[in-house]
């Protein structure tokens, strides 16, 4: 089992093994993390302690995740052993429901994870913050996607002349700040009248220890989600408002396109299950945690209909198509702007074909198809089309839901009926 902890000073003595194990949380630049907040988080505003624990939490999970490479494939994805040790401001409390939380860390992740807790009073601080003024209607959480973008457009067409949002971005990749931005921009424009908020937070671990050695680096990060999340609650937290992480259902029930793709190699971000045990653990402990994704029973070829229905079929077709849902990196390996998407990643394929079935046109720049040889390799490696293919010609069947892992009170009909109008989204794709 690999041990991390999160530590909030660093003795300018501290002995090499304990930087080997360590994530430092510092005000400066030796710092682990790259980061546009403190600790306090007293940029946000008054965040609550136990929802500051919460980002602590969810940093340091992130980080660990980021620090041991998987190695090999399977539906178990070598699952990893990862104990982490996090300073908070109720130590008994969390240890209470230290289990639970590892089990909600193991489903997203699909590793082993265990978890205690030391004692860090909370500290005062003045709020110096980005959500001082109006009290918003809720926290939506903006990914530069299509389906939070929606989720962004659809949250302020509900606003009335005097109601407020806030938007919240997170990156690591700096390529996605400037798509963020611009979609919170069209949003205002494309539905004017109500008072926004647009919060952009830059957050990730940096490649070099504190003594300047180099982390491993595992890329696929399942558990990004989890910072995200817990960022949006934080700022939520402030006036107890409704956090939306807005998804389509049919992605996120996450039907497997074959047995291969069971397990950590299928994403579980905004999975039912997921979504309702974090927040009953976090809610257990006294953390602020209303989650809600306002699109659970749609795919998202309706969710880019509704969009079509709001702002009309041209400006649906530039807005959506200036999204990002490429979930593919190492464009720049081959000369590609990563703004690009490579049109054959999941992602990619989902959205080509929510485009395709609700007849907004796509403006989309993919990278497939392409005539350069060693880009073409690349892609063929890469693409889902084949598998995509063969889920649309089996299809999905009752027996098939026992994989999804759904809540106990999810009704399997809604289940079969959501995953076959995705299907047959789909199949505008791949007839």
């Amino acid at each position: 089992m690999t041990r991390f902890t999160l530590r909030l000073d660093a003795a300018d003595d501290a002995p090499a093994a304990e930087a080997a194990e360590s994530f430092y949380w510092l005000p400066n630049q030796r710092s682990t993390f790259t980061q546009s907040f403190p600790p306090s988080l007293d940029t946000l505003g008054l965040v609550p302690a136990l929802n500051v624990d919460v980002v602590r939490i969810a940093l340091t999970a992130f980080a660990a995740d980021r620090s041991v490479p998987r190695e090999g494939r399977g539906s178990n994805w070598n699952q990893r052993s990862l104990e982490l040790v996090i300073p908070v401001s109720d130590a008994a409390s969390w240890q209470s429901v230290a289990d639970e939380l590892a089990d909600v860390l193991a489903f997203l992740s699909g590793d082993s994870w265990a978890l205690s807790f030391t004692q860090q009073e909370a500290e005062p601080v003045e709020a110096k913050g980005f959500t001082e003024g109006a009290v918003p209607k809720r926290v939506v959480l903006l990914s530069g996607g299509a389906d939070s973008a929606i989720g962004g457009l659809y949250s302020r067409s509900l606003l009335a002349a005097g109601d407020h949002h806030v938007l919240l971005s997170h990156y690591s990749n700096t390529m996605l700040a400037p798509i963020q931005r611009h979609i919170a921009a069209e949003i205002q424009r494309l539905i004017p009248g109500p008072s926004q908020k647009h919060l952009v937070v830059h957050v990730g671990r940096r490649a070099d220890r504190i003594d300047g050695t180099q982390y491993p680096s595992e890329p696929t990060s399942r558990s990004r989600s989890l910072l995200f999340l817990a960022l949006g609650l934080a700022v939520a937290s402030i006036h107890r408002v409704p956090l939306w992480i807005p998804e389509n259902g049919f992605a996120s029930i996450n039907p497997p396109l074959g047995p291969e793709r069971l397990g950590s190699l299928s994403t579980r971000t905004t999975h039912p299950l997921f979504l309702r045990d974090l927040a009953v653990v976090l809610t257990k402990v006294g953390a602020h945690a209303v989650i809600e994704n306002p699109f659970a029973d749609l795919t998202k070829g309706k969710m880019y209909g509704r969009v079509a229905d709001l702002i009309g079929p041209a400006d649906a077709s530039a807005f959506l198509s200036a999204t990002h849902s490429c979930a593919l990196t190492g464009q720049f390996a081959h000369g590609i702007s990563p703004e690009r998407p490579c049109g054959v990643c999941f992602g990619c394929v989902l959205r080509r074909a929510s485009f395709s079935a609700s007849g907004v046109a796509d403006r989309s720049n993919y990278i497939a198809p392409t005539t350069d040889p060693a880009v073409r390799k690349w892609l063929d490696g890469k693409s889902v089309e084949q598998p995509v293919r063969n889920f649309v010609r089996r299809g999905i069947k009752a027996r098939d839901l026992a994989a999804l892992s759904l809540p106990a009170d999810y009704p399997l009909r809604a289940a079969l009926d959501l995953c076959r109008r995705g299907i047959q989204e789909l199949r505008t794709l791949y007839p």
